[in-house]
């Protein structure tokens, strides 16, 4: 007999994830939450016995719900020329909702998504924005893993060339780069380390995290990966986020952020990360699990 209770449960912790997916993809804060009802619909339905990833399942589903969105006659005729932000007065602030919309979606980016094709739409967001590698976006889009990268390619270079603005492919740069830090401190490898930081990085960790005389702030990447093992702990049990908008990570116990890690990229290089720990800042941030 199915676990109802269970199941609910394991959706409501990925909800804010699909609603953000649903929502880059379509641009419309009601076509989300719909997108997103019909995947519990849907998840009500299947043989979980045949599911072995429900993250990856559920991010499956919610991005073919939103093609055949994007595909409809419907939609197409009814797409306003202004996407729907979901700013509504008296609600209560989401930080997975507010997140997406810090992470530099305006007007003018989703005007230019709306010129691009359904499958040129899922491929650059699921990728350069939630950094979902082409091998899973393919049997979503019916394509090979070479042919959605050329799909997501040519959609960059619309993007970048038509928003006015830095474009989006930059975050799964940024989040590769990220991966990387956190591996190499895993690891213990110097080396690795070196590589993704640059030689003047600042790092800061609030003061209540560290050893009596350790300071704050330190600059320098001899500086920092000479002290890169007291980090190895909360590094161990990092997981990948979007913090404010910007790839990070976050320490999760009892289901709060105890920790979180911020970055600050310039080109391809670590200048500038930040260690957060007080309970006042963590209150602020904006956090989205992207794992």
């Amino acid at each position: 007999m199915r676990d109802w209770d269970a199941l609910a449960e394991l959706f409501e912790g990925r909800r804010d994830y699909l609603w953000a997916v649903a929502y880059r993809i379509l641009g419309s804060a009601t076509d989300a939450e719909d997108a997103v009802q019909e995947t519990w619909l849907r998840l009500q339905r299947a043989d979980l016995g045949e599911v072995g990833n429900l993250p990856g399942w559920l991010t499956t589903v919610v991005t073919r719900i939103c093609l055949d969105l994007l595909r409809s006659p419907r939609r197409r005729r009814e797409t306003p020329a202004d996407p729907e932000l979901p700013d509504r007065p008296g609600d209560a602030a989401d930080p997975a909702r507010e997140a997406v919309l810090a992470d530099s979606v305006s007007r003018a980016l989703f005007r230019v998504l709306e010129t691009l094709s359904p499958a040129e739409r899922v491929a650059l967001v699921l990728h350069d924005v939630f950094a979902v590698p082409f091998a899973e976006i393919a049997p979503i889009l019916d394509r090979t893993p070479q042919a959605t990268k050329r799909l997501a390619s040519r959609a960059r270079a619309r993007v970048a060339g038509g928003a006015g603005e830095e474009p989006v492919a930059d975050l799964a740069g940024h989040r590769r780069l990220v991966d990387a830090f956190l591996a190499a401190i895993r690891a213990g490898d110097t080396e690795a380390l070196l590589a993704v930081l640059a030689p003047d990085v600042v790092r800061r960790v609030d003061p209540a995290l560290l050893p009596d005389g350790v300071p704050a702030e330190v600059r320098g990447s001899a500086t920092v990966v000479a002290e890169a093992r007291t980090m190895s702990a909360p590094a161990r049990t990092a997981r990948p986020a979007l913090v404010d908008g910007s790839p990070g990570a976050v320490v999760v116990r009892d289901g709060h952020v105890r920790l979180a890690l911020t970055f600050r990229i310039v080109g391809d290089l670590i200048a500038e990360f930040a260690v957060i720990g007080d309970p006042s800042r963590l209150s602020r941030l904006t956090v989205t699990e992207v794992g």
